[in-house]
């Protein structure tokens, strides 16, 4: 039954991966779920073949386990798989619609990147998070000063008159007015 595989479109997941093996004439052969191991005996034991999954940062990692075997990789982008299912969305259905992609004559398809290349794809998107963080901080800690004296009524208090505004802060009045102690003077 293994040599007459055209592809295995396989449709990842956590614990148990959906594989759909598709034969020469395009037909399904079976479509059955498998556990982490025994998909790594299937891609060993299998003759060279297409193997299909959708892109995401697991194919990278199985579609390296499929070319030490001898596979053929195609990593279709998930945008391009979702007109496939034909109907609801399920392990099953999700695994058809990557062979039936993975089969067009136009379709593109993502490159296997190497462990490496994830490594310093994570990296250089951790420093992104932490430069984004950084500049959100920065700019809170500048406005927070600006947002408690431009309120008015929000301010501690406020000098009485300008020529009170290079004297020490103990020596303005609090600013009454609606919302800060009525409508004393």
């Amino acid at each position: 039954m293994t040599t007459k595989i055209k592809m295995l479109a396989i449709d990842l997941a956590k614990g148990s991966f959906q594989v759909c093996a598709v034969g020469p004439e395009g037909t399904v052969l079976y479509n059955r779920a498998l556990s982490r191991t025994r998909l790594a005996a299937l891609l060993a034991d299998q003759r060279a073949c297409i193997v299909a999954m959708e892109a995401c940062a697991t194919s990278h990692h199985w579609g390296r386990v499929a070319q030490r075997h001898g596979h053929e990789v195609r990593l279709v982008p998930a945008a391009y798989v979702k007109p496939f299912v034909k109907r609801q969305k399920n392990d099953r259905a999700d695994a058809e619609a990557i062979a039936e992609a993975a089969l067009g004559r136009n379709m593109r398809f993502v490159a296997v990147k190497s462990a490496e290349t994830q490594g310093r794809a994570v990296a250089f998107r951790t420093h992104q998070c932490l430069v984004r963080q950084r500049t959100q901080l920065i700019n809170a800690l500048r406005g927070a000063p600006r947002r408690v004296r431009a309120g008015g009524t929000e301010g501690p208090c406020e000098p009485e008159s300008p020529r009170d505004r290079a004297g020490p802060r103990d020596q303005c009045r609090t600013r009454r007015g609606p919302g800060n102690g009525g409508d004393l003077p």
